[in-house]
C-alpha cells in the first residue's frame, strides 16, 4: 500500500551505483529512511526530487522502523532563494540539523512545524539569523531544559530583572545578581518576545546588531550549558555569525 506523508529531506546519501537512501523529516511518522531507487541515474524522475530540502508529499512503501521506499514526490516548496544564497542556505541546513537532533529526543509534530514555518520565512526575505535564534529558543521547550524567562531563575521574583544568564538558567534579578554580565533590558524583552511569537504572523525583524548579538550568545552559551547536542554544522555557522555581526 502507497502511503502519502508530508516532509522535507534533511539528508541523503549513495546506496549502490544508482540509488540513494534519503532521511525526511514528517509530520506523521517523526524521520523516516527510504530508499530512492534509481535516484542518481541522470532520466530517473526521482532524481531532482530527492535532494537535501526538498519539501513536499511523498509516496512511499512506509515501513515502520524498516527502510521504506520512495515510489513519487509532490514538490509543495523547492525552496530556491534559500538554495541560491550561501548565508541562507547555511542557516537552512543547521535547521534542519537541529530539527533532526530534536525530534531524535521528542517526536513532537511541533517540531517538524516549526521547522517548515521558518524556513518559509528565510525563503521570503526574513533575516536567518534571528530566525534561527528564534526556533533554536522554541526548541528548548522540546528538549525539557526550557530556560527561566518569566521570572528569576534564583529566587523566582518577577519584578527588577537584571540580566539574562546561560549558566545561572535564564533570568537574574538585582537581589541574586554576583558577577554575571549585563545585558540589555531590550534583550531581555526580546528573548520572551522569541519565545511567544508564532513564527508564521511575523511581518517585521527590526532588531538592532548588538541586541541581537546578545540574544545569540546567551541561546550558544545556553546551548553548550544544557543540551548535550552536537551538531556538524554548528562551527560553520559560529563564524558566520562573526561575520555578519560584525
Amino acid at each position: 500500500m502507497i502511503e502519502e506523508i508530508e516532509g522535507i529531506i534533511i539528508s541523503e546519501r549513495a546506496y549502490s551505483e544508482t540509488s540513494k537512501i534519503i532521511s525526511i523529516l514528517t509530520k506523521k511518522y517523526g524521520i523516516v529512511s527510504c530508499l530512492a531507487k534509481g535516484a542518481r541515474t541522470l532520466k530517473n524522475e526521482l532524481r531532482n526530487v530527492t535532494t537535501k530540502m526538498t519539501y513536499g508529499l511523498f509516496h512511499m512503501h512506509y515501513k515502520e522502523g524498516k527502510l521504506s521506499t520512495l515510489v513519487s514526490v509532490d514538490i509543495i516548496e523547492s525552496f530556491r532563494n534559500i538554495k541560491k544564497d550561501i548565508v541562507k542556505i547555511s542557516y537552512a541546513s543547521f535547521l534542519l540539523e537541529l530539527a533532526e537532533q530534536v525530534m531524535k529526543q521528542n517526536q513532537n509534530e511541533e517540531i517538524y512545524v516549526l521547522l517548515i514555518s521558518s524556513l518559509k520565512k528565510i525563503e521570503i526575505g526574513f533575516d536567518p539569523f534571528v530566525i534561527t535564534n528564534i526556533l533554536e529558543l522554541k526548541y528548548l521547550e522540546y528538549l525539557g531544559v526550557m530556560p527561566i524567562i518569566n521570572a528569576c531563575s534564583i529566587c523566582g521574583k518577577k519584578y527588577s530583572i537584571a540580566t539574562l544568564s546561560a549558566d545561572k538558567g535564564g533570568y537574574v534579578c538585582n537581589h541574586c545578581l554576583t558577577n554575571e554580565k549585563i545585558v540589555s533590558n531590550k534583550t531581555i524583552k526580546l528573548v520572551r518576545i522569541f519565545y511567544h511569537v508564532n513564527i508564521d504572523k511575523i511581518t517585521n525583524l527590526d532588531i538592532k546588531e548588538d541586541i541581537k548579538k546578545e540574544v545569540n550568545q546567551f541561546l550558544e552559551s545556553y546551548y553548550d550549558n544544557y543540551t548535550g547536542l552536537y551538531l556538524k554544522s554548528t562551527t560553520f555557522l559560529k563564524n558566520l555569525n562573526k561575520t555578519e555581526l560584525k
